[in-house]
């Protein structure tokens, strides 16, 4: 009998470009949220405009690791093409990996 995938979790927190925050958020939601869903990837995110703030939370369940899809999405050609890019409005990034205390069913 196979082991359950185990599910990882990721936290992310960006401070956008002045002025930028809408382009980011349209560029995010046209190209990297779908793509991340389809590389397996569970996502929430929220938007602190008053701050130019973006956090948001991956999920992924496997097959592999956080880590090896991870890295899959970011060699895949669909990322590469995903344009406008929002990360070149990305001003600070700071991710960590988290462990769930509390989750909804």
């Amino acid at each position: 009998m196979s082991k359950p995938a185990t599910t990882e979790w990721q936290f992310r927190e960006y401070v956008i470009a002045p002025g930028m925050f809408d382009a980011f958020l349209a560029a995010w939601r046209s190209g990297v949220l779908p793509l991340r869903r389809q590389f397996g990837f569970r996502v929430q995110a929220w938007a602190i405009p008053a701050e130019s703030r973006f956090v948001w939370t991956l999920a992924y369940s496997g097959p592999g690791t956080f880590a090896e899809a991870e890295r899959a999405y970011h060699a895949s050609a669909a990322r590469t093409a995903v344009a406008p890019d929002p990360g070149q409005w990305v001003l600070e990034k700071h991710n960590s990996m988290v462990t769930p205390v509390a989750t909804e069913a």
